[in-house]
């Protein structure tokens, strides 16, 4: 019995702490819509970089990550390639989304689609399938605190108790402090991330195999399969790959929270710096990999790769180095929950309920309505959580092939004058369908390459149609008449 209450306790004290730090986050401004969501446009390079890594790196990262190295191998590497290249797109993106926002006074995704078009049809459509793909990624976050929790207290604390207290614990202070919360806590959550990441991924093969390139000799000498294309899959080869890194480097800050994070910052130039600095963070992820791999050497045969990080921790480190990992990945769960909390309930407040049935409601009505369904996302969520058994990792790839459906309309729409409302709604319609029909067909990949993004691909290709035939329209219309020759 000792032996769990020291990691419980740490982990408690971690998770306390951060929360506290959230609640404190928005104690001395007023909290209107602006300030909960965008932070009032003024953060600058460090509150930008925390938000954006809090975002970013979450329980994927810290368990989808080593779960995928444990039991698929080599194609887990997609997540390096895609995260350093989705730092490219950003460079490129986010500064015209920024002057957007800036110029018009967008808080959300979809308030783009719906300025950019003119179109309230094209912004619910947005707003819906947002809320529906931002559902599987914040699973994600309660689903790995459960893991955490459980396998952190030697299975003394269920899985499901750990979700309900930690889904409170995000909803108050995402309730309380907004956007500026979540920025806030990821100071402390990133500081440990990143300690645990070198720790663990530095200790653990030198406990057992001596150093990093021992246990890559072992891993070759007893795995070589594992660690060339397609690892331990049948069918996640070089073609599912490539499509891969393209699918979710493209829509990297297609996410409605990463994207609606631009509006946070005090200028454009914040955003491109920003997007050279931030591939630093990603070095902390190759130590997760070996993390993984070192684990299916020393505890093969686990039914969940989810469970290989903290399950070779518990084995290899005291119980105080335990809570600490537990109270770091506890966090990694939390800070993004609540930036995903807070997107998807501004999402359905403002971009599907007033358009669709209030439309005279003030700003403040829908910051309190907004409040509200972070409660009731939130206990969805954790319905769906308690009671589904997907892969982390599965459940991302999901969110990502839905959210970069909305890649043409956006980079259309900042690049293009030619671009259309319908054109666009018409793509995109075509993308979210084919990809429903793939994914619940169990056709992913699909020919080899992922379904989401043969998805994007006829997304694209009926736009471009459109903006072409309604191009030839408009030149079908001029008059043919012949100019008056001047006298």
């Amino acid at each position: 019995m000792r032996s769990s209450l020291l990691p419980i306790g740490i982990i408690s004290a971690i998770v306390l702490l951060g929360s506290g730090i959230g609640l404190l986050a928005g104690s001395r401004r007023k909290m209107d819509l602006e300030q909960w969501t965008v932070g009032g446009r003024g953060f600058g390079l460090i509150l930008v970089w925390l938000l954006m890594a809090g975002e970013v790196y979450t329980t994927f990262s810290f368990l989808g990550a080593s779960g995928w190295a444990y039991s698929r191998g080599a194609p887990a590497l997609y997540i390096l390639a895609y995260i350093t290249l989705g730092y490219v797109v950003s460079f490129f993106i986010l500064p015209p989304i920024w002057e957007m926002g800036r110029k018009f006074s967008l808080q959300t995704q979809s308030d783009f689609f719906e300025t950019r078009y003119q179109s309230k049809a094209l912004a619910a459509l947005v707003s819906l399938s947002s809320v529906a793909f931002l559902i599987p990624y914040l699973e994600i976050q309660i689903a790995g605190l459960g893991i955490i929790a459980q396998i952190s207290s030697f299975d003394r604390i269920g899985r499901a108790p750990a979700m309900i207290i930690a889904v409170a614990l995000v909803a108050a202070f995402v309730f309380a402090g907004g956007i500026r919360a979540v920025a806030w806590v990821s100071i402390l959550k990133d500081a440990l991330m990143i300690f645990a990441a070198l720790a663990v991924g530095i200790g653990v093969p030198y406990i057992y195999f001596g150093g990093i390139g021992p246990m890559f000799s072992a891993l070759a000498h007893t795995r070589p399969a594992h660690l060339v294309m397609p690892g331990a899959t049948a069918n996640m080869g070089h073609a599912w790959y490539i499509s891969t890194v393209l699918l979710t480097s493209l829509g990297f800050y297609m996410w409605p929270h990463t994207f609606a994070a631009a509006f946070t910052a005090r200028s454009a130039a914040v955003l491109r710096r920003n997007a050279i600095v931030m591939p630093l963070y990603t070095l902390s992820l190759v130590f997760i990999f070996f993390t993984g791999f070192t684990a299916l050497l020393v505890v093969p045969g686990l039914a969940n790769g989810d469970l290989a990080l903290f399950t070779l921790v518990r084995k290899a480190f005291p119980n105080w180095f335990l809570g600490l990992i537990g109270g770091a990945g506890a966090l990694t769960a939390m800070v993004p929950a609540a930036i995903l909390l807070l997107t998807a309930a501004t999402l359905f407040a403002k971009n599907v309920y007033r358009p669709l049935f209030a439309p005279a409601m003030s700003e403040s009505q829908i910051a309190r309505l907004a409040r509200a369904m972070v409660i009731v996302l939130g206990l969805l969520t954790l319905y769906f959580a308690i009671y589904s058994s997907t892969t982390l990792v599965s459940l991302l790839l999901l969110g990502y092939a839905g959210v970069t459906q909305f890649f043409p309309g956006i980079v259309l729409g900042l690049y293009s004058n030619r671009v259309t409302k319908s054109a666009v709604f018409a793509g995109l319609l075509t993308g979210l369908l084919t990809l429903c029909f793939l994914m619940f067909s169990n056709h992913d990949p699909f020919l080899g390459i992922n379904a989401g993004f043969f998805a994007l691909c006829l997304n694209f290709t009926v736009t471009f149609v459109l903006i072409r035939g309604q191009k030839k329209n408009r030149l079908l219309s001029i008059p043919t008449t012949p100019r008056s020759t001047p006298k």
